[in-house]
């Protein structure tokens, strides 16, 4: 795995993790009138980071630039 795909990996579980702790905050205390916006705005920036990591995630790496350079130089 190369580091861009670890770090979207990582930013994946982070969005994740960051929803559920919210959502097992939230059941412990009645605050809805508050948990509720902000558990919207939590959502949809945790959807953010979540489609970011997968996007990191699933891109191709490009070659490298040596690899580049040998290939134009072939005849």
């Amino acid at each position: 795995m190369e580091r861009s795909q670890m770090t979207g990996a990582l930013i994946m579980v982070g969005a994740v993790l960051q929803m559920i702790l919210f959502l097992w905050a939230m059941t412990r205390r009645s605050y809805m009138a508050v948990a509720l916006p902000v558990m919207g705005a939590l959502a949809a920036v945790s959807a953010l980071g979540f489609w970011i990591g997968w996007t990191m995630f699933t891109a191709e790496s490009e070659p490298e630039e040596e690899e580049f350079e040998e290939a134009l130089s072939e005849p």
